[in-house]
């Protein structure tokens, strides 16, 4: 066999499976936009917009690079995605959390527990949320999807906060937005400069005792803050 025929057969096996995959995908849309946001997520969080590849997020997924566009459009209609997907997956493992139920103290614990958990364990959102402020938002200003999480995520915030009023835990006049942030912002910043800080301070900063320090400390400072 010369190269030229290998060549075809290897070309057809290709398309072939390109072929079979876009069946697969039609019949099972959801499984396939997973699949995409997965590997879209991955690729965007390793090399930004500007240097991500639709191809690349394409190989990546197992899919046809038509099948972005059909399930996404263009590229910054998938990162909008991949902000979205984002953020809902906060905003539900948040609820979950159940701030409504135990002490106002305990579910106050929880969330901050939470935080810290999720980006620690979810390096790539960092990575993500850092790449949308270069771009100062513009994605995450046109999304309707955003836009209708605010909303219930703060009044989850605002009732925990009420409800420590009321028993006498909290401090009158606490906002939830600026509770929240707050938290984020002790693991957040912690997280994605500790490389830098590590050297500055001449400790590994990712190790697990100085992890888990940092916690206590997040916890501590927490406390003080809504304390009455």
């Amino acid at each position: 066999m010369n190269m030229n025929s290998a060549g075809g057969i290897l070309e057809g096996g290709k398309r072939a499976l390109n072929r079979n995959t876009e069946t697969i995908s039609r019949r099972d849309p959801e499984a396939s936009r997973r699949r995409i946001l997965e590997a879209a997520t991955n690729v965007f969080a390793a090399q930004g917009l500007e240097g991500a590849r639709v191809n690349d997020i394409a190989e990546k997924a197992g899919l046809n690079k038509r099948m972005l566009y059909h399930y996404f459009g263009k590229k910054d209609a998938l990162f909008s995605a991949v902000l979205e997907a984002l953020y809902k997956t906060i905003c539900e493992k948040t609820e979950r959390l159940d701030l409504e139920s135990g002490t106002p103290n305990g579910a106050l614990s929880r969330l901050v527990d939470f935080v810290v958990d999720y980006y620690r364990e979810n390096p790539h959102a960092i990575t993500l949320l850092n790449e949308e402020n270069l771009h100062q938002a513009s994605h995450l200003k046109t999304s309707l999807r955003i836009r209708g999480m605010h909303r219930p995520f703060e009044e989850m915030l605002q009732c925990l906060l009420a409800r420590g009023e009321k028993t006498g835990d909290f401090r009158q006049g606490l906002s939830g937005p600026h509770l929240y942030i707050s938290i984020v912002g002790l693991t957040y910043y912690y997280l994605s400069n500790g490389h830098s800080l590590s050297v500055f301070f001449d400790r590994d900063l990712y190790a697990q005792s100085e992890l888990e320090a940092w916690r206590r400390h997040i916890h501590t400072t927490v406390e003080l803050f809504v304390a009455a």
